[in-house]
């Protein structure tokens, strides 16, 4: 039986076209001086679940799949898969792969970040959901032993980043950094894997150095040598170095300066839709909210609170206000170009403030009642100017948020302590399926990997069912079928508030030649400067 994976949304797939070709590359080697405004978390491969994070860990690490430039998967670490039966995959392993340090890539390597994500404390086990051991059958050969069919494996594999086992134990770094208890490791803060570029350090919210891996196994089409990531959260002071001269790609961009920014001859702007949706999330199963004036109950158990904190919100407004028409208006918990997003489904509520009324006053809160509410301010476009919006427009219904802003790095500690009533957050699926959104944010949680991300304490059974059936399920049109009936119910539950689907435009100067990617995440191996 081949193995599948899921088809991803022509529509996504045709980004890559419309923002122009890889060039070919050039005798000029060239460093890349990149700049966004959020910095990553840790350099531990398996701790956070970050997007900047995965981004530069992506760069060191790799998987035994990676995604082309259409997101499909295609061979990494591992050169070919073969379905010995539904539940026993083998992968044959790339021969003549060295880590960074000339030390030689085998199964046991696999074996041992295979233990390590799966340790409690990692925040990427999802990626491993659902094989239920990796067994050697040889130095460059392991079966992955599954617990049912998994139409999503190849794609979870892609972030299944192997480490060097004896690197690990020479640096005592065997056990996954515990994040949210504030650790520092070894691994933390040095890198150790097969891929393109070398971690050579990082200067928390300074600079992230790189260098070329003359030594990778596979070839660059394009000439970048080595970068410099800069997260500089100042809009202006990131506008600023591009302007300058002393940037050469700015995937941070603020809304109000894109315009100036494509008009300048020195420039371009590539244009893209992010497969990130922008929500925020309600504590639902806490007996009695955090910080709120309510005692003895939670009033986002009741759906009619939920709904009327949907209802109050103008999603049109803040497009048109704060996002400068770069957002796409949301319904639905994930963003155009990921499977099982149809347009029918994700049409956003129209604001209703009499209706947002009346329902609180059903639900016993007429006057409204007071909650904070957590917001991030380096992380997602406009997040926190978003989060003041969003306070205004619940004040119109009694709703009293009291707004407190944090660094993502202490934004996350907090989600993951479980100690936020009330929090913005964004969501990009790194899969490009449904399934790892359900899965990670919306499903009850448990111990393993099922609701890993799911700091709101969401639960509903309903929902845990159809996420358990997907998980296994290779026909492609029952599988769908599930993923669209799972998110009718999240859309109409009001589990989550929608904000918008972010649009993403990358700046860089005239020389600069990159594919814009709907993940937000470039691709030095296919970036030319010339």
């Amino acid at each position: 039986m081949k193995f599948k994976p899921v088809t991803v949304n022509a529509l996504l797939l045709s980004v890559a076209a419309l923002c122009g070709a890889i060039s070919s590359p050039v005798a000029q080697a060239s460093p890349l001086r990149w700049a966004a405004q959020n910095d990553i978390q840790t350099l531990d491969p398996h701790a956070q679940n970050h997007a900047t994070t995965n981004t530069i860990a992506g760069f060191a690490y790799e998987g035994l799949t990676r995604y082309n430039d259409k997101f499909q998967p295609e061979p990494a670490l591992a050169t070919k898969w073969t379905q010995l039966s539904p539940t026993q995959v083998r992968f044959d392993l790339r021969r003549g792969v060295k880590f960074h340090d000339g030390t030689p890539f085998t199964a046991d390597d696999v074996l041992f970040s295979f233990a390590r994500i799966r340790q409690p404390q990692a925040n990427l086990q999802i990626f491993v959901s659902g094989i239920k051991e990796i067994k050697k059958i040889d130095d460059y050969t392991v079966d992955l032993l599954l617990d049912g069919p998994n139409p999503i494996l190849l794609r979870n594999l892609i972030f299944f980043r192997i480490m060097s086992k004896s690197w690990a134990e020479k640096n005592k770094a065997v056990n996954t950094q515990d994040y949210k208890a504030k650790e520092d490791t070894y691994a933390s803060r040095n890198a150790m894997g097969t891929g393109p570029y070398k971690i050579t350090g990082w200067q928390p919210d300074q600079k992230i150095s790189l260098v070329a891996n003359k030594d990778w196994w596979d070839k660059p089409s394009g000439n970048i040598s080595e970068i410099s990531y800069l997260p500089i959260k100042s809009d202006a002071t990131r506008v600023a170095a591009l302007l300058s001269g002393d940037l050469d790609l700015l995937t941070d961009l603020p809304t109000q300066d894109v315009a100036k920014l494509k008009a300048d001859p020195k420039l371009k702007v590539l244009d893209g839709n992010e497969n990130r949706t922008i929500f925020i999330a309600m504590d639902e199963g806490s007996e009695e909210l955090k910080g709120s004036n309510v005692k003895g109950k939670n009033p986002f158990k009741d759906k009619r609170v939920r709904e009327a904190l949907n209802l109050a919100i103008d999603r049109e407004a803040i497009k048109r206000s704060l996002m400068r028409g770069l957002s796409m208006p949301a319904a639905i918990m994930v963003a155009p170009g990921v499977n099982g997003h149809t347009a029918d489904i994700d049409q956003p509520l129209k604001v209703d403030l009499d209706k947002a009324k009346k329902l609180l006053a059903e639900a016993g809160y007429p006057s409204g009642f007071e909650v904070p509410l957590n917001c991030p301010n380096d992380r997602y476009v406009n997040d926190e100017e978003i989060c003041q919006a969003v306070v205004a427009m619940w004040s119109k219904v009694g709703i009293k948020a009291k707004l407190s802003t944090s660094p993502m790095s202490q934004h996350s500690q907090l989600l993951q302590r479980m100690d936020s009533p009330l929090y913005l957050y964004g969501w990009g699926v790194n899969t490009f399926d449904a399934q790892y959104t359900l899965q990670d944010i919306v499903h009850t949680k448990t111990s393993g990997a099922d609701g890993k991300g799911n700091y709101a304490r969401v639960s509903d059974a309903k929902l845990d069912a159809l996420v358990q059936a997907m998980k296994v399920e290779i026909d492609a049109t029952k599988r769908n079928a599930m993923i669209r009936e799972a998110l009718l119910r999240v859309r109409d539950e009001y589990l989550f508030i929608p904000i918008h689907h972010q649009v993403r435009p990358w700046a860089m100067r005239s020389n600069v030649d990159t594919p814009h990617r709907a993940d937000d995440r470039p691709e030095p191996r296919w970036t030319t400067i010339r």
